[in-house]
């Protein structure tokens, strides 16, 4: 396995991220990975490293890039510390829909002259706040993105001009959506107007409620995570990816 540290020129400045990909020489089918709100750690990097050992070429930019380079995060002390948390959640109220949209081409210009990733094959999986991410790069990029999965996201139906769900004919991507069945993240009613959206729009999909488990259950070293949960999503996600890029299934 390879993974290296790179740097992506967007729009708003320079973007610090990480690719892996498989040792053996040859052009891979991309994954994009939109991080959850507590940012880029190690977790992540263990995420996309088993991505990779399935057949992909795995970017997981710092959404955050714009407020400075990655820094060390302890999930725990976020999610816990007041003072912490609030950070946490300025970092994440930096970001909207259309800044990301525009990060992701930027991703996919850097994807296409990278030597181990076939920019013809992309897929995009977000967690939490990158769920959102996920379906709106499908949309705003339908002839390139050609799966999309969103984990615990929230934000995806909602009373917002930039509401993904409101994107849904635009979509051309096969579509997971992974939902907790306890997220008060979630707003009532969220998970079936995303539905019904992507139903009107007939866009395959494809919505999975978890029973038992919280916002998180998916991404190790959140104190909510569930770990059979977690496997199941590692099932649905991969074979989401074989059947449309051609990696390897679990």
């Amino acid at each position: 396995m390879s993974g290296s540290a790179i740097t992506i020129k967007t729009k708003d400045g320079q973007c610090d991220a990480h690719l892996f990909h498989p040792s053996d020489p040859g052009k891979w089918p991309v994954v994009i990975y939109y991080m959850d709100g507590v940012g880029i750690r190690p977790a992540l990097f263990e995420m996309a490293e088993r991505f990779a050992q399935h057949g992909y070429a795995v970017l997981l930019p710092n959404l955050y890039y714009r407020l400075g380079p990655a820094q060390h995060i302890d999930p725990a002390t976020s999610l816990a510390d007041p003072v912490e948390r609030e950070k946490m959640m300025e970092r994440f109220q930096s970001l909207n829909n259309r800044l990301v949209a525009e990060d992701t081409g930027a991703f996919i210009a850097f994807l296409e002259s990278e030597p181990s990733a076939d920019a013809s094959r992309i897929g995009c999986v977000g967690y939490c706040m990158g769920g959102a991410f996920a379906l709106t790069a499908a949309a705003n990029f339908p002839d390139r993105v050609r799966a999309a999965a969103s984990i615990h996201g929230a934000g995806l139906a909602v009373d917002r001009p930039d509401s993904p769900h409101l994107l849904a004919e635009r979509i051309r991507a096969k579509i997971y959506i992974g939902v907790s069945e306890i997220d008060p993240y979630l707003e009532p009613g969220e998970t079936e107007r995303l539905k019904q959206a992507l139903d009107a729009a007939k866009v395959v999909n494809n919505v999975e409620i978890y029973p038992g488990v919280q916002h998180g259950f998916a991404v190790p070293s959140l104190p909510i995570y569930d770990r059979a949960a977690s496997e199941q999503h590692w099932v649905r996600v991969l074979a989401l990816f074989a059947d449309t890029l051609g990696g390897r299934t679990i």
